[in-house]
């Protein structure tokens, strides 16, 4: 499962946990042990991808951020996939 914000929702969830992490940037979330790639990370907060649920569960639980307070839908993981089989079929 994916997790979807509203358009510019994401980037502000991210800054919120930065905030609340008492992290002096991005790249700080990473000292507590989440195992992705800070580029990966960084294409998250850009809103190029969507976050995975575990990985948003895992922020919100190191955050200590209700998720009940914020706006998100959860979305199957192959969403979004079928434009990219359609395109390889043009000739």
């Amino acid at each position: 499962m994916r997790i979807r914000f509203p358009k510019g929702k994401q980037r502000k969830f991210l800054n919120l946990t930065i905030e609340r992490l008492n992290s002096p940037s991005l790249r700080g979330i990473l000292q507590f042990g989440l195992g992705i790639a800070y580029s990966t990370l960084k294409n998250y907060y850009n809103e190029s991808r969507l976050l995975p649920k575990e990985l948003f569960e895992d922020l919100c639980e190191i955050a200590r951020i209700d998720k009940l307070e914020l706006n998100f839908e959860e979305v199957d993981e192959n969403w979004g996939k079928i434009k990219g089989g359609k395109k390889s079929k043009r000739k």
